[in-house]
């Protein structure tokens, strides 16, 4: 991946454009290109308006920025302070991310809610800790992954091994979502990420050391994007991240509370504390923080499983930062249009899960004895066996699907073994229940009582 190009000094060519002509100088003087908030190495490749220069039309560009931009309590590598402004794409988005996802859920059924929420809250769960592990180089399906969440099984190797640990860290995330941040929270949060992941077992839930050089590459590993601060500059980089992620609402510049949750993100990026897991804190951080906030919609959804199908365009949000004066605008408008995504996927998928659910009732009405004795549970379970033929169920993975009792979970799957739509069986030491190939014909033929074989 290419560094992109540092911007010119605008101060410059802003006095000789002003000395030529200052009505031409301020003209149109805003933040944005055609609706964007360009990076100078998008714009060096647009044509600029008539009688200016690329460099002078950057120039007016960022006349019209600076008073939007406001100081962060953060610093860069040199004490410089990052900055951050809201220009109208950040506040059209932040409107669309509030009406969509701090009330209640805008759909035709209530599917988020209720009995039904934590199954759905346990899948956002499992997304989020496989791809947030996938892009720092876990390497194993999804499937694979999910079977093991589900199941309980232990990870067979490392790419396992943080994917279940990125799940711990994120379950942890809603117990702590009363709590005030610490650094001491933040070091807990990275041991459970990287434990057992690690060359050095000790750097788990521990700063980096000034001998324990770490660099930010590419994929390729062949160019340096990063150089984060010193190591004994980090306790009190911590402080002032927590510091901030604890501010009162009334606090002075107003932080949306969305954006303080990308901006926390974008630090613990920024000054990569840890010798590997920083990504996955850092996620981590984000999702506690909108908790704090009251975005409880937002628990439901994966940014990273959107920022790994661009990866690219998220190193590049950092970078714009760092190469033009450490505004940060650049990496909130990246994240409020993965945040955008994310809700629009997730309303994409409820309403698809509300059409299965509404099949498989359907379906069960025509068995109405039956029907009358299955708990929405099993009503799932089903919906989700007619899709599947032919999968394994266990105590292990009912239960944490639904986060129930084990004897809840156990009595759920006898019963429908008992009545002909799941067929038990020895795995090991364990039982297993599969479903049958025929399973939407055994739903039509139900009658009350268990099935005779």
């Amino acid at each position: 991946m290419k560094i992109p190009q540092t911007p010119p000094a605008y101060e410059r060519h802003l006095s000789e454009l002003m000395r030529r002509n200052v009505d031409q100088a301020l003209r149109g003087a805003g933040p944005l290109v055609a609706g964007r908030y360009l990076h100078w190495d998008e714009l060096r490749h647009r044509n600029p308006p008539e009688g200016l220069t690329h460099e002078e039309w950057w120039s007016i560009i960022k006349v019209g920025r600076q008073g939007l931009l406001k100081p962060l309590p953060f610093r860069d590598k040199q004490g410089a302070h990052i900055l951050f402004g809201m220009p109208d794409p950040v506040l059209q988005a932040l409107h669309n991310i509030d009406r969509r996802a701090a009330g209640s859920l805008a759909m035709a059924a209530p599917i988020v809610s209720g009995e039904d929420r934590d199954r759905y809250l346990v899948s956002s769960l499992i997304e989020e800790a496989i791809t947030s592990s996938q892009l720092e180089g876990a390497a194993t399906t999804r499937d694979d992954a999910k079977a093991m969440l589900r199941s309980g099984r232990k990870p067979r190797d490392r790419s396992e091994r943080m994917i279940l640990n990125n799940f711990h860290a994120m379950e942890l995330i809603r117990e702590l979502r009363d709590e005030p941040f610490t650094p001491q929270r933040i070091l807990e949060l990275h041991r459970i990420v990287s434990a057992d992941t690690l060359e050095e077992p000790s750097a788990a839930g521990r700063f980096r050391e000034a001998d324990e050089r770490v660099q930010v590459v590419d994929a390729q590993h062949v160019t340096v994007l990063h150089e984060p601060p010193d190591a004994a500059s980090l306790p009190q980089r911590l402080q002032v991240l927590c510091d901030f992620a604890n501010r009162a609402d009334d606090a002075q510049p107003f932080v949306h509370p969305v954006i303080r949750a990308i901006l926390l993100h974008f630090m613990l990026g920024y000054d990569h504390p840890f010798v590997d897991g920083n990504g996955r804190t850092a996620r981590a951080l984000f999702y506690w923080s909108l908790a704090r906030s009251g975005y409880w919609l937002l628990e439901y959804i994966s940014i990273s499983s959107l920022l790994k199908r661009a990866p690219a365009h998220y190193s590049r949000a950092y970078l714009h930062t760092e190469t033009d004066a450490n505004d940060a605008t650049y990496f909130i408008i990246h994240q409020l249009g993965v945040i955008e995504q994310a809700i629009a996927a997730l309303y994409a998928y409820l309403e698809r899960k509300t059409a299965e659910q509404r099949d498989a009732e359907s379906l069960l009405r025509h068995a109405p004895l039956l029907a009358e004795k299955l708990n929405h549970r099993q009503v799932a379970l089903l919906s989700n066996a007619l899709r599947h033929p032919g999968q394994d169920y266990s105590v292990e993975s009912h239960r944490r699907s639904h986060r129930v009792a084990t004897q809840t979970a156990r009595t759920d799957l006898l019963q429908l073994t008992e009545r002909g739509l799941l067929e038990q069986r020895i795995r090991g030491r364990a039982f297993v229940f599969r479903a049958p190939d025929d399973l939407r014909e055994r739903i039509a033929m139900a009658a009350d009582g268990p099935r005779s074989r």
